[in-house]
């Protein structure tokens, strides 16, 4: 396996692959969620660990486990955190498990966020890659949307948040499996290149437990001209949100 070593400030790194890398979805997801310091948080089909590496760039969680199946995927966040110098302090716990399954010692019904970054096609559904891990991420293989739900309603706290990407056209998917795992939709954005086309991805925060009123937020934008937008751009370089 070839790995590569993306910057994402100057002191840290995420170890990337073919099997296991991101793009611009795992910021705009780590930025929508609102994590606070004071959190306890899961990141469920981390890969990589971009997202729970993303958020040590500004006030990060107290405590995040980064799940996935794959092994291969551990072994690469595991291989970031050191290359990066970051040890158990930080707050990362990676954790090779089954979402459907949690593991043992699970923290059920004690967290504050859990983010996921889910597989966005159905299986069988458009082309499948030759690769085995790439099919993991790319289709409902290994897991679907109403088994993320499913884990995150188990490991929230009364009012803890599940924020999710996916495509537009499985928007009603998505609300349909969190309102069935007692996950109600509260905050809704969509994503798109710029005004004049339309939205490539939705992030969606639902609440457990929560009483039922959704906010549509205002658009967001990618591109302005030849380059990203100043909304874009905070995102990448500070990937917190502003206060």
């Amino acid at each position: 396996m070839e790995y590569r070593y993306e910057k994402l400030t100057e002191k840290i790194y995420v170890c990337a692959s073919t099997d296991h890398r991101f793009g611009t979805d795992a910021f705009l997801l780590t930025d929508f969620s609102h994590y606070r310091m004071k959190d306890k948080a899961c990141d469920l089909g981390t890969g990589c660990g971009i997202i729970p590496l993303i958020m040590q760039k500004s006030a990060p969680p107290k405590i995040t486990y980064a799940v996935d199946i794959q092994e291969g995927a551990i072994d690469q966040l595991r291989k970031g955190l050191e290359y990066s110098g970051l040890d158990d302090s930080c707050g990362i716990v990676p954790v090779c498990a089954d979402l459907k399954e949690l593991w043992e010692g699970a923290p059920l019904g004690q967290l504050d966020l859990v983010t996921c970054n889910p597989p966005y096609k159905a299986a069988k559904a458009g082309f499948e890659s030759v690769i085995t891990a790439q099919k993991i991420a790319r289709h409902e293989i290994m897991c679907n949307i109403d088994d993320v739900c499913a884990a995150a309603q188990k490991l929230l706290k009364f009012g803890g948040r599940l924020c999710v990407c996916n495509r537009p056209e499985r928007l009603s998917d998505v609300i349909f499996a969190m309102k069935n795992h007692d996950i109600e939709p509260k905050r809704l954005r969509f994503v798109s290149k710029n005004p004049q086309e339309t939205p490539w991805l939705f992030l969606i925060e639902g609440k457990k437990g929560s009483k039922s009123f959704m906010k549509v937020e205002p658009q967001l934008y990618i591109r302005s001209g030849d380059g990203f937008t100043e909304e874009l751009q905070r995102i990448y370089d500070t990937g917190k949100e502003q206060s």
